[in-house]
């Protein structure tokens, strides 16, 4: 069974930087595209940002683009998401997020197959 473990949560000043890690266990690394979704309380989850089996394509939130990275490492089997620039409403629990497939339907939490327990963070002065 697919487990998704993640890391790296914490708290940091707005226009700071932070990276969370996600890793995969229960079947091969590279066969799935990863991402990242965010929650905060009292709203729905929302996409952020998804990386392609090769690392090759990816592609971001309007919202976060331009200011976060996300870039995976398939012989260490580690994704990350370096968030920089950090705004207020970046803040929430962080979910790593796994599919096979890759494409349109990754801005929709209720298309992707497997979810992380989520990492907080939190963006306070």
């Amino acid at each position: 069974q697919v487990r998704l473990v993640e890391s790296g949560g914490g708290l940091v000043q707005p226009g700071g930087s932070l990276t969370v890690s996600c890793t995969l266990s229960g079947d091969t690394f590279r066969r799935y595209s990863l991402g990242w979704f965010r929650q905060a309380p009292g709203k729905e989850r929302e996409f952020v940002a998804v990386i392609s089996w090769t690392g090759l394509s990816t592609y971001y939130a309007d919202s976060v683009a331009g200011r976060f990275v996300i870039s995976r490492d398939n012989v260490k089997e580690t994704m990350t998401l370096e968030m920089n620039n950090l705004k207020r409403e970046d803040a929430g629990t962080y979910f790593c997020a796994a599919d096979r497939a890759y494409g349109g339907s990754w801005t929709m939490a209720k298309e992707v197959g497997y979810w992380g327990q989520g990492t907080l963070v939190t963006v306070s002065p």
